[in-house]
């Protein structure tokens, strides 16, 4: 009894000390959700992120917190002894994982656009953990099984789509593999994960050691005063007074280039992009990224594939690799051939002016420029004037939005923002209800990744009664010493591209989060963004935001007329450069043997060479070791998709002109069949409800300036 009395007073020890770890944990967590940021419903409009509350040390107790509640929710949904149904299958995983998505959407947002060291290693330890998170759930077979016992005949709409569409997601994951198979996809996704995120670092650090440094403004001449002015003001900030340092965007060739008339420095500026990841250094990325290229192989044939590019295509309206490369090889022959005219006429010019040197690619902006000037007397430093940057985004993209959808827009000072660049809008639909927040980042910066984005802070959905937050990011050169923010016509289309995935976001009318707006197949995801590119030339918004910074007075019909003959000038460039890169991408990620890899630099020129894209002249548009769609940005398998959208564009553009244009009732028509319904139905079905038939290839090739037709 002694002894009995002993055990049962050391086992109410140890469950009083249980109990009371228990409760300390609990209550740890719960300071946790109750101090955290990031842990609570934004009490801003629409849940729009408090920025000014939101610190750097939030992120890891959130992301735990979040972690650890959503592995709870995903074992309840597995273990749940009901029969499966959508509501506590279907349903219950779609709205689970509430603040880690809030934690992590902030997150990768702001390490896309303001990172800095802490964040970074922030990131490249999670990276790991939030693969093997997903692993846990779309690898779980009592999870899977649930939700293939679900009776498809009994659903209809969007719950039968979001069933489907977690089914496949489910499958695409490896769900249906062995135990064995099931281990190894896990550890090539946690692989795969760390390495996407080191790829990111390191082209960071070699976009910004890519920079190049000028002791004088005579080496720089040609370019204008504000140009000028903010190298020499970025050459300051870096700690090189008096000098100029013209920084790197994340594409081969420069803008700048085509204003610099002095060659070395062209050349030193054209090199410096190209081998700005290939230099043996810490921003030498090749090693990443050819273990990147393994591992995605060795990941499609665990699911049974072949290559990479055939696991990744299912669920896009390619559907397989050979219908992308079939698309991009009937464009590639008349793009390669206009381009070759296009450097002949350049080579024309070069010898004329007795210049004594063969085209190389670092000359081709510069006397494409000139030859622009002489075949359409187009001179960008004559429209330039024209298009100062809040104006173009206010009497231009909001303007047309007006225009095509009745929407309207007023700024909104009173809400915290992640940088003082950024601004903020409040967006009313067009019967004056308020419908969405949008923030614009404009500026470049050393901590921001390059090019231009959209992405959501909050996803519409009816069900969780969600209204979309959005961002839009871009990397234009900031204005210094006073001087207005004056940018090209081709940053004016990048700005409506940009906004017309905004639009696709913000017309976003679904029950699901996972259904809604942009998440739709990346071929499809472009489509909106390049249908509103057109209206940057639409006749009546032209005219409302081209107006001189300095006169304000409205473009001349006659810069008009020369801007819209020159549409189709150096689209052989254009295109070319733009293939080569959809088609390198699809080469890296149509590999069937490991011993098919070679050197990324060796690797891509045969490629090119295979297709008949290695010219010289017109390098492509991402070289392998800084192209970081493929590698870090989501876009592996998928670059083809801005041709695939692109083509679809110019079916439905071809469509718009010949039925009035860019009109409203076009436009609402637009908005009815392809803005609003997410991916919520058949893609392919609403593209052929809208035009009436299925995608052409003719219309691209007429439009772009490849075909006589």
């Amino acid at each position: 009894m002694q002894i009995f009395s002993k055990i049962n007073l050391a086992s109410a020890i140890l469950v009083f000390a249980a109990s009371l770890q228990t409760n300390t944990i609990q209550a740890q967590n719960n300071s946790v959700k109750m101090t955290n940021p990031l842990l609570q419903k934004s009490t801003l409009q629409y849940q729009a992120p408090p920025f000014n509350l939101i610190k750097e040390e939030d992120f890891k107790p959130a992301f735990e917190y979040g972690l650890g509640v959503h592995d709870k929710e995903i074992m309840a949904i597995a273990d749940n002894p009901a029969k499966p149904s959508f509501q506590n299958t279907v349903l219950a995983l779609e709205t689970s994982g509430v603040d880690l998505k809030r934690a992590t959407s902030v997150f990768y947002n702001l390490t896309g656009s303001n990172t800095n060291p802490t964040l970074q290693a922030l990131q490249a330890e999670y990276a790991p953990i939030f693969s093997a998170h997903s692993d846990k759930m779309y690898l779980n077979s009592k999870l899977y099984k649930r939700f293939k016992a679900i009776d498809l005949t009994t659903l209809k709409g969007e719950d039968k789509k979001l069933t489907t569409y977690y089914v496949q997601e489910f499958e695409l994951a490896g769900a249906n593999l062995s135990d064995a198979d099931k281990d190894k996809m896990k550890k090539i996704n946690e692989e795969l994960a760390s390495l996407g995120t080191l790829f990111g670092t390191k082209l960071l650090i070699a976009r910004k050691n890519g920079a190049v440094l000028f002791d004088s403004a005579t080496d720089l001449d040609g370019l204008s005063a504000n140009d000028l002015a903010a190298a020499k003001a970025k050459a300051t900030e870096a700690g090189h007074e008096g000098q100029y340092l013209i920084g790197l965007q994340n594409t081969t060739q420069q803008p700048l280039l085509q204003s610099l008339t002095n060659r070395a420095t062209r050349e030193k500026i054209f090199k410096s992009s190209w081998t700005r990841a290939q230099k043996n250094d810490d921003g030498d990325t090749r090693e990443v990224l050819e273990k990147m290229a393994k591992l995605r192989l060795q990941k499609a044939n665990l699911m049974g594939k072949k290559n990479f590019a055939e696991w990744k295509l299912q669920d896009q309206m390619a559907q397989t690799p050979e219908r992308a490369m079939n698309l991009l090889a009937k464009i590639a022959g008349p793009a390669v051939a206009k381009a070759k005219v296009e450097a002949k006429e350049i080579q024309e010019l070069i010898d004329a002016q007795n210049g004594g040197f063969k085209l190389e690619p670092w000359d081709w902006n510069f006397y494409s420029e000139q030859v622009r000037k002489a075949k359409y007397d187009l001179d960008e430093s004559q429209i330039k004037p024209y298009f100062e940057l809040t104006t173009v985004l206010e009497k231009g993209v909001f303007f047309a939005a007006k225009k095509m959808y009745g929407i309207t827009f007023k700024q909104r000072k009173d809400l915290p923002v992640y940088h003082p660049d950024v601004v903020a809008y409040e967006v009313f639909d067009n019967d004056g209800k308020s419908m969405a927040i949008y923030y614009l980042d404009f500026y470049t910066r050393d901590n921001k990744n390059g090019g231009a984005w959209m992405s959501n802070f909050v996803d519409q959905s009816h069900y969780l009664k969600q209204k979309p937050v959005i961002v839009n990011v871009y990397n234009f050169a900031k204005p210094v010493n006073g001087n207005p923010s004056l940018i090209s016509f081709d940053d004016v289309t990048t700005m409506f591209h940009e906004f017309g995935h905004t639009l696709h976001g913000l017309f976003a009318n679904q029950n699901y989060t996972s259904l809604s707006g942009t998440a739709v197949p990346r071929d499809f995801v472009e489509f909106p963004s390049q249908i509103n590119e057109h209206a940057a030339l639409d006749p009546e918004v032209l005219k409302n935001y081209a107006l001189h910074y300095k006169t304000k007075e409205v473009i001349p019909q006659e810069l008009i007329d020369k801007i819209k003959k020159a549409e189709t000038f150096n689209k052989g460039y254009d295109v070319t450069e733009l293939l080569a890169a959809s088609t390198l991408d699809m080469n890296w990620h149509s590999v069937e043997n490991e011993a098919d890899f070679k050197p990324a630099l060796i690797f891509e020129n045969e490629a090119l060479e295979k297709y008949g894209l290695l010219v010289n002249e017109v390098p492509t548009r991402y070289h392998t070791p800084y192209f970081a769609h493929i590698w870090s940005g989501g876009y592996s398998a998928g670059y083809y998709a801005y041709t695939w959208s692109k083509t679809l564009d110019y079916n439905v553009y071809d469509w718009m002109k010949a039925n009035g244009g860019l009109t409203r009732k076009n436009s609402e028509r637009f908005r009815k069949y392809i803005l609003s319904v997410g991916n919520s139905v058949d893609l392919n079905e609403a593209f052929k409800q809208f035009i009436g038939h299925d995608m052409e290839i003719e219309p691209y090739l007429r439009n772009a300036g490849l075909s006589d037709k």
